[in-house]
């Protein structure tokens, strides 16, 4: 299958300490990868150089076949990228249909939320409460409703499912499945059960590199999967 990015080489830098090394990664058009690993090694830094919110001192991103290193997030947003920052940056003091329609403004889209109550039928129940009255599982849900409805082709989430109570971790998983098959979808995730569930490839970070990838079907067999993520 395609791939709609494309990472080589990739090393990014927080202030003089280099924190990724020589990371490459294939994200097919369709479909979902994961990205496991210890607290630490490099995950988030990862999805952010990915999404331009940090860029790489060296290396290259392309996405759609455009050379993006450089390129702000605004412009990467523009082209088709959504993320969900592991901090969410929903509006606390506005409702659950106005975060939503700042989504929607992006894409210059319609205020019809029709697909994001499909995907989380809860959101349908809660248009006009406050985003920060929700539960941690229902904020989740407004950040992934928010980014799908700018229209992205790929989307990269950062701990979709940390905080979030059982029932709810179930909900947003299938909702990963079904993104999944029509779009691509890139997670970072602690939940490695989860992860490799709703996931067709996998990579595992130590220490900035990627140690381990492989077909997630098969992952959970592979001996060195838990000595990667072991404390």
């Amino acid at each position: 299958m395609p791939s709609i990015l494309t990472g080589t080489g990739i090393c990014t830098y927080y202030n003089r300490g280099q924190v990724l090394f020589d990371i490459d990664i294939e994200v097919p058009e369709r479909g979902c990868i994961a990205i496991l690993g210890r607290n630490g090694a490099g995950k988030t830094t990862l999805l952010k150089t990915l999404s331009g919110d940090l860029s790489p001192a060296r290396g290259k991103v392309l996405f759609k076949g455009q050379d993006v290193t450089n390129a702000p997030m605004e412009r990467r947003v523009a082209m088709g990228l959504g993320t969900v920052p592991q901090d969410l940056n929903i509006f606390a003091g506005m409702s659950v249909r106005e975060n939503l329609q700042i989504g929607a403004m992006i894409s210059n889209g319609s205020d019809d939320f029709g697909e994001i109550v499909d995907l989380f039928p809860r959101l349908g129940e809660r248009m006009e409460q406050k985003a920060g009255t929700l539960s941690g599982g229902e904020r989740k849900m407004v950040a992934i409703g928010r980014a799908l409805l700018g229209k992205p082709s790929l989307i990269l989430l950062d701990e979709p499912t940390e905080g979030v109570w059982h029932g709810v971790v179930e909900e947003i998983a299938e909702c990963l499945k079904r993104l999944a098959r029509r779009m691509s979808v890139v997670i970072v995730e602690q939940h490695v059960k989860l992860a490799l569930e709703v996931s067709e490839q996998c990579l595992v970070m130590d220490r900035g590199s990627i140690a381990l990838q492989g077909d997630s079907a098969t992952m959970q067999a592979n001996p060195a999967l838990e000595r990667l993520l072991a404390p």
